[in-house]
């Protein structure tokens, strides 16, 4: 075998852990920078635990199924959230009996800072791959990823 045919084959194992290895590069840049700017306390968990809550917010036992987990572990990441000022607790004005937990303006600051964040870090990498390269990728990876793979128990998918 040629060197040049050697550099064209590559194991079939590198994909998933250059791509996790491009998530993580990705999310831990992020945390660094929610830290600099006034979310030290800030996990990887509790983005997607905001997102399960959502803008009109939601019960624990909704965010247990959003995330894929116990209603009792949504209740601890609730409480993780509570304590960290991201979140609150209240009553559900539809149905007083129905406890919903509510993201405050500090959880929607978090989110908007994320979002200004991962833009620029989507602006270092075109930079670094180039803006066509970095485009083909993403249209590669919309091409391949299954429609429903984007959900938000990926957290409870990795540990399980």
């Amino acid at each position: 075998m040629t060197r040049e045919n050697a550099d064209h084959l590559r194991a079939g194992y590198e994909l998933p852990l250059l791509l996790l290895a491009g998530f993580r590069t990705l999310i831990d840049e992020l945390h660094e920078e929610l830290a600099r700017q006034g979310h030290p306390g800030a996990r990887p968990a509790h983005g997607f635990a905001m997102q399960a809550i959502g803008p009109d917010g939601a019960t624990a036992s909704d965010i247990g199924r959003r995330l894929g987990i116990s209603k009792q572990a949504a209740g601890k990441t609730v409480d993780r959230l509570i304590a960290l000022g991201y979140a609150e607790r209240g009553t559900d004005p539809a149905d007083a009996r129905r406890r919903l937990v509510r993201l405050t303006a500090h959880g929607y600051d978090m989110l908007a800072r994320s979002a200004a964040i991962f833009d620029r870090l989507r602006e270092q990498w075109a930079r670094t791959l180039g803006e066509q390269q970095l485009r083909a990728m993403e249209d590669g990876l919309r091409t391949v990823a299954a429609p429903n793979a984007f959900r938000l128990d990926a957290t409870q998918w990795l540990g399980d």
